[in-house]
């Protein structure tokens, strides 16, 4: 079983506002020298065998702040090293990012697959952690399945990291503005301005600027919305990179996007492989503002670099997106739920842009009559496309079930078992969301279906399937008309 451990935490900026950041600068440069010296001796002393290099993390959120403050009320020129780094542990505080809840797994195969012994694999979890303020983050874990069927996790770290954060996409004003349009009226003044200054593809940093030059020539509402909405869009763009004297379990993928920050939810990890036989592994997931969700995408190559990219498009308006491993016919194709209630199915030319979808799955049996919908990308197998769904029934009861589509038709639905794979047992239904099982991907691996999967929304396990008897009983049923 794999629980929350309260003890994995990172160090987060601390602002309240303007008032009292100042206030507080004033209270730690009015201490002498030797006070600033002992206090910064004493902090290092205890935080810096919780933290890599925390002096770095310190005097990084002593940069936010000024940030934040503006160079009028604080000037970094005026501070020495020590004194940024001093402030910046006062604008520090540790967060426990799966001190609530650790659920929600994705399993793929790792991309390093060197030193196994034989029918062993190596593999990547990741989970949904979250902490103080039901706040949610990625999180990994890296395993290995065993010859005889067990899966064995590595000891996490304890030195956990936080990415650094670079602004560096370049936007093209065409996919931009549609995805703009997309969410709201753009007849305001601001959106022919804008339209006018910016060029065929821009930067953050353009766009930031641009929008700050129109906020001081416009004054209706509608205009200030839209130009606050295209910062949010913008926004929603970033690649991430972390440093590579990091173990895979201890990067975190912490909501860093104003889109994002009530959380990121439910990666559904996939290892897709292109026309061309290239891997890259893609996630997608769903960021929460608080009011809003948006469907976004993930990309890495090797779990150090990864890229972020919102996904457009009139079929991203709802949770639980999932990608095929490959294209089908020249096409992406995405399993989704736009109603909330049914399975549909997207085909598209872009991966970033989906635009129309078909109904594949509608609840056909009693503990699945609420929703349903996936969990996680379709696993290709020779009889076709193996897709684990969840169903809602009776007292929000969340079920796994096992569907199996047309390997050249996904469209086509072949078998659905009538029964659910997987129920929570007495153990499995207690917990902060009572009643419910859930997974975000599984694995095939010699012939065994590993499927991890949340218990009520605390924790998580998994099981294994025999792939060829579960194949089996998915030919032999029989799909409700």
């Amino acid at each position: 079983m794999f629980e929350p451990d309260s003890s994995r935490v990172i160090a987060r900026l601390l602002y309240t506002n303007r008032e009292r950041s100042v206030e507080l600068i004033n209270r730690i440069m009015a201490l002498s020298p030797k006070k600033q010296q002992e206090a910064l001796t004493e902090v290092l002393r205890d935080y810096s065998k919780r933290h890599r290099n925390i002096s770095k993390v310190f005097e990084k959120h002593f940069n936010k702040l000024v940030d934040l403050l503006g160079q009028e009320y604080v000037d970094p020129a005026l501070f020495t090293v020590n004194q940024k780094v001093l402030i910046g542990a006062y604008c520090t505080m540790e967060y426990s990012i799966e001190a609530a809840a650790f659920f929600n797994p994705s399993m793929i195969e790792d991309p390093d697959q060197t030193g196994l012994a034989p029918n062993q694999k190596r593999v990547v979890i990741s989970f949904r952690a979250t902490g103080e303020g039901h706040v949610s983050s990625i999180v990994f874990r890296s395993g290995i399945i065993t010859s005889d069927n067990n899966i064995v996790i590595e000891q996490p770290g304890k030195m956990l990291e936080s990415p650094a954060h670079v602004k560096s996409h370049t936007y093209y004003k065409g996919p931009f503005m549609q995805k703009l349009e997309e969410m709201q009226d753009c007849s305001s003044e601001a959106y022919g301005t804008m339209i006018e200054k910016l060029g065929e593809n821009f930067t953050y940093e353009e766009l930031k600027r641009f929008v700050e030059e129109t906020k001081k020539v416009v004054s209706d509402t509608a205009s200030i919305v839209l130009l606050n909405e295209m910062m949010w869009v913008a926004s929603s763009h970033y690649e991430m990179d972390f440093s590579v004297d990091t173990s895979l379990s201890e990067r975190v993928i912490f909501p860093i996007a104003e889109t994002e920050q009530k959380g990121i939810e439910d990666a559904r990890f996939v290892k897709f492989t292109d026309d061309d036989g290239e891997v890259t592994y893609y996630a997608t997931y769903t960021a929460y503002d608080g009011i809003t969700i948006l469907p976004k995408l993930l990309e890495t190559k090797d779990f150090y670099h990864f890229k972020v990219l919102p996904i457009h498009g009139e079929v991203a308006q709802n949770k639980g997106m999932a990608l095929f491993p490959r294209k089908v016919n020249g096409k992406y194709v995405m399993l989704c739920r736009i109603d909330g209630v049914n399975n549909y199915i997207s085909f598209s030319d872009n991966i970033n842009v989906w635009r129309k979808a078909v109904l594949l799955q509608t609840p056909k049996f009693i503990w699945e009559f609420v929703q349903m919908g996936n969990c996680g990308s379709p696993i290709e197998t020779p009889a076709g496309w193996l897709v684990i769904t969840h169903g809602v029934g009776p007292v929000r009861e969340y079920v796994l079930g096992v569907s199996l589509l047309d390997l050249e038709n996904p469209e086509i639905e072949i078998g659905r078992l009538e029964t659910p794979l997987i129920v929570p047992n007495e153990k499995e239904r207690e917990g902060y969301v009572p009643n419910v099982v859930y997974s975000c991907g599984s694995l095939i691996h010699k012939g065994n279906l590993y499927i991890p999967y949340a218990m009520s929304d605390y924790a998580s396990t998994y099981a294994t399937v025999n792939v060829a008897e579960l194949l089996e009983a998915l030919k032999n049923s029989k799909v409700v008309a």
